[in-house]
């Protein structure tokens, strides 16, 4: 993908003198049409929507890194890489894990790091100024595991002093504790191949040190041994002596199924999951496993990061930067969806186009989820345009949505997909009631308490967010009264947060959870008028900001002081006011001063801007911007909102091929989330990476 840099444009004239004052209909309608015609002219001549992942610079570090241990780093993806590294750095010397966050310690090491590896000089005031901070919060003795086993390829952490990682869990069966179909699936995936790199403890040794970087603390104490966490970490010890013996007949085996379960799961684009994860650690351990550089799974797996790399011109020069994953499936039914309660004909080529590639996308083999679910019947759909062991329901449930309002000349095509979607998806519900994305019940705490687990999720619990998705895909479905929709409805109440709200899993954060869960129990035959839906609206209008609009910081995950608490932002504002939408709040001060904002701030082009990091991979500890967030969900919302009104206003636009802000024919449509993981499949690299070139091509050029 190349961009073109740009500053943001001029904001449009206010459709009110004021928030609340009253909102010019024709304003709105003439917003939405704006928002239509640019969300229309993103989509690609295929049928999908593809917007950026945005992440942090840990990505790029780390590809950098990846390339010096494979000995193929070379100036032209080094210097542009540096360059997007220096540019995202703060004032105070630090990089933090998304917008305007607070300095992180582990994110500002492995910049300078890479930034040496491009050779910055130490001394330099940036550098100095990265390395203070680093030092002030406890050195690299206190950066995450991850950041460390990254140095300690090099030579620059000891492999003694990272927990130990034995490669034969791959061999426990899937009843048995800490096997890995305990783990989350990107975890699992990222889990196998660093046992194999653990166990053989590589050291390829850099041309300069990390003094700068360290305080020569000690390691922290164990835990008490009454704790899970404090016997593990004495487990973890005995692991660590049984590592220094002979590697015995047991250990070589794991690590060759080890070897065996990640060459099953490489992508027909190459890599694995479609995240950065898996694919880099998947990489490394083949290639000290003997795989060399010209091995089929090697090379694809190297050139398809290359579909996943951002080129951008900028006053300083070309900058390069790693998306972490790639959301084409996801955004497809979101904007979709949105241009449907927009009002855009049912039978319009946009939407027909987009319907013919996701029907295409559907995926009718099976995946790690069957573990869990061994008879069910596949039809899901994953993420990315390539990982097709992990369908996940959030996106299926999206989906299912957005294709059940279609006019399709094939209908009967069409309905057999959505039954078969909802037959899988129905199928993964968890035991308590809910919904997890990728498997069902994966809700075991032991993979938590291990020391190595000291980033990101591990497991996959069911989530508001995406139970509020398939209860919504349900009632939509004409299903609602079943009694996996009640025990799904049952699962969203007895959740509700005592504030009236519900926690986004996949989201930033209450905001999100919350504009999943009220449209859903809405469609789900919830009164607006319910004891839960009223809470849920006094939230949302407790938290609304002065200026008309709703954020949530992502320090929320961590500090509670920050729930609900933000500067406002398009695709927040979206979401709050599609719970106030789907709870018949359509003249409240609250929705009036809600739509005034977005429309206030629209660009002239029709878009938003959205600095602020809105998604969510890992609660606490990694984020993401979606940049067609800031342009999907608006239009979902001021659709939805015209929807009632537009009557009322005579000249509105009407749902033609151009834009359109008329009501639709639809029912409620779920309204959000965000996310990026998965897996490769079953079945071996060789017929993944042996169909067609043209097929494969139009995928990994998809960015």
């Amino acid at each position: 993908m190349t961009v073109t840099h740009t500053g943001k444009a001029a904001r449009r004239p206010a459709a009110a003198e004021s928030p609340g004052a009253g909102v010019d209909l024709a304003a709105v309608a003439a917003a939405t049409a704006a928002a239509v015609g640019s969300l229309r002219s993103s989509q690609h001549e295929q049928g999908w929507w593809k917007g950026e992942l945005a992440t942090n610079v840990t990505m790029d570090a780390e590809d950098l890194l990846l390339r010096e241990f494979l000995g193929i780093a070379t100036p032209e993806v080094t210097v542009p890489a540096a360059r997007w590294i220096r540019s995202q750095q703060r004032a105070d010397g630090t990089w933090a894990t998304f917008h305007d966050g607070p300095g992180d310690l582990s994110t500002t090491a492995e910049a300078w790091v890479a930034l040496r590896l491009a050779g910055d000089d130490p001394a330099a005031p940036h550098m100095r100024a990265a390395a203070e901070f680093v030092r002030a919060g406890g050195g690299i003795e206190a950066s995450r595991v991850f950041t460390r086993i990254w140095l300690a390829l090099f030579g620059l952490w000891s492999w003694d002093d990272l927990p130990n990682l034995p490669p034969e869990l791959i061999l426990f069966p899937s009843w048995f504790p800490l096997n890995i179909y305990d783990w989350g699936c990107w975890a699992r995936q990222t889990v196998v191949p660093l046992t194999v790199v653990a166990t053989l403890r590589p050291c390829r040794p850099l041309p300069f040190g990390i003094d700068e970087l360290r305080t020569g603390s000690g390691p922290e104490p164990h835990a008490s041994i009454t704790t899970l966490a404090g016997v593990f970490q004495r487990v973890d010890t005995v692991l660590h002596a049984y590592a220094k013996l002979p590697r015995n007949v047991v250990r070589e085996h794991a690590m060759r199924r080890a070897a065996e379960w990640i060459l099953a799961r490489q992508e027909a684009d190459g890599g694995w999951g479609g995240i950065q994860p898996p694919w880099v650690y998947s990489l490394l351990a083949l290639h000290l496993q003997g795989y060399s550089l010209d091995h089929p799974a090697m090379r694809a797996g190297i050139e398809g990061l290359d579909g996943f790399v951002v080129r951008e011109q900028t006053p300083d020069g070309e900058v390069r930067r790693l998306e972490a994953c790639q959301s084409p499936v996801w955004d497809t039914a979101l904007a979709t969806a949105a241009l449907l309660d927009a009002g855009v004909a049912r039978d319009d080529p946009a939407v027909l186009r987009a319907t013919d590639w996701l029907l295409g996308e559907q995926i009718t083999a099976g995946g790690d989820w069957q573990v869990r679910r061994p008879g069910l019947e596949p039809g899901g759909w994953a993420f990315e345009f390539a990982n097709d062991v992990y369908p996940d329901t959030d996106d299926t449930a999206e989906i299912v949505i957005a294709l059940h309002q279609v006019s399709h000349p094939d209908p009967d095509r069409v309905h057999a997909a959505v039954q078969r979607a909802a037959r899988w998806t129905t199928g993964m519900q968890s035991a308590d009631g809910g919904w997890g994305a990728f498997d069902a019940d994966n809700t075991s705490v032991l993979p938590t308490k291990l020391p190595f687990c000291d980033f990101g999720a591990v497991t996959d619990p069911p989530s508001a967010d995406v139970t509020a998705h398939v209860v919504e895909m349900l009632a939509v479905l004409g299903r609602g009264r079943e009694r996996e929709c009640r025990r799904g409805v049952r699962w969203l109440l007895d959740h509700q947060e005592a504030d009236g709200s519900w926690f986004g899993r996949w989201g930033a954060n209450h905001i999100y959870g919350t504009g999943a869960a009220v449209p859903a129990l809405v469609a789900a035959g919830a009164s607006p008028r319910s004891t839960a839906i009223r809470a849920a609206v006094r939230w949302l209008e407790d938290r609304q900001n002065p200026d008309g609009g709703w954020g949530e910081d992502l320090r929320s995950y961590r500090e509670p002081e920050w729930i609900g608490r933000g500067e406002s932002t398009p695709s927040q504002t979206a979401w709050a006011l599609l719970a106030l939408l789907a709870a018949e709040e359509h003249d409240s001060p609250a929705t009036q001063r809600g739509i005034a904002w977005l429309v206030d701030t629209q660009r002239p082009d029709g878009g938003w801007d959205e600095d602020h990091f809105t998604g969510t991979g890992f609660p606490g500890d990694f984020y993401i911007n979606y940049h067609l967030y800031r342009l999907v969900f608006p239009v979902w919302a001021l659709g939805r909102y015209l929807r009632r009104q537009v009557p009322a206003v005579p000249d509105a636009p009407t749902a033609s091929a151009s834009a359109t802000a008329t009501a639709s024919n639809g029912n409620g449509h779920s309204t959000h989330r965000s996310r990026g993981n998965g897996a490769g499949t079953p079945g071996g690299t060789g017929a993944r990476l042996t169909s067609s070139p043209g097929a494969d091509t139009a995928r990994r050029d998809g960015s």
